[in-house]
């Protein structure tokens, strides 16, 4: 096919195997480019491709610029190492490239699971995400943390999922928020965005509402009050770190 599969890389060795597993021996290539892994990910890889890059990531955004440039086909599947293509996906993609496409991209839905519970509601599903596309016509912003992607028009939408096992349990989801949190302070700290406390607090109650009530979060029981109230910490966790930066620049 003329496909390459790029996958970003840091310390994956409990995900990887199983997502390189759902693409080996029908995508056209694997790429891999792994930022200075210190578990046994590369030594994973390697059993299913020779193309890894091993590159410090730096921001977010041109990471993965650089990362799709290494592919040598036009069309690339950009997977994260906690995503798994299903055969019903697999049969989708194919079907798609298979034929003179008038789309520059797709957006593939995905089913997004802390631990084994599938988080349906809440805005987590169907959460469709840019992940198709010729790499002559994509471009992600070039910034550290939640960089936008930027595709020419048309973009079309596949119908089947990506499984997404976005977290281990709500441990390691605090844990990837406190990592995000930062990033997040950090960008709007370089950008020297005005940054206000009521706006903040507003924004926390906002979130969780829009998350909890309006989405319907509430339909995922326990989880889905967890993800509001992680969504609201988000908000206001991210104002309290810049305000650190801020100070300490005084």
């Amino acid at each position: 096919m003329n496909l390459s599969v790029v996958v970003l890389t840091k310390n994956e060795e409990k995900n990887i195997q199983r997502c390189l597993e759902s693409v080996a021996g029908w995508a056209g290539e694997i790429v891999v480019v792994d930022d200075e892994s210190t578990d046994r990910t590369v030594d994973i890889v390697s059993r299913y491709t020779d193309r890894i890059i091993i590159r410090k990531m730096a921001l977010e955004g041109r990471h993965r610029n650089f990362a799709y440039a290494q592919a040598k086909n036009l069309w690339v599947l950009s997977l994260d190492a906690d995503e798994v293509v299903t055969e019903a996906l697999k049969a989708e993609i194919k079907d798609v490239l298979s034929k003179h496409t008038q789309y520059n991209g797709f957006t593939i839905p995905r089913r997004n699971f802390i631990g084994d519970y599938w988080v349906r509601y809440g805005g987590w599903y169907p959460s469709p995400q840019l992940k198709l596309f010729r790499k002559d016509k994509f471009l992600y912003e070039e910034v550290g943390v939640h960089p936008r992607a930027f595709m020419d028009e048309p973009c079309g939408h596949l119908k089947s999922d990506i499984i997404h096992y976005s977290y281990r349990n709500l441990e390691d989801f605090l844990a990837k928020l406190n990592n995000q949190t930062t990033r997040e302070a950090q960008k709007w700290f370089n950008q020297n965005k005005p940054m206000h406390l009521g706006k903040f607090i507003y924004r926390s109650i906002d979130r969780f509402i829009r998350t909890y009530i309006g989405r319907g979060g509430y339909k995922d029981g326990f989880t889905g009050f967890a993800v509001a109230f992680y969504a609201s910490l988000y908000q206001f966790i991210s104002y309290l770190k810049y305000r650190e930066l801020a100070f300490r620049k005084e």
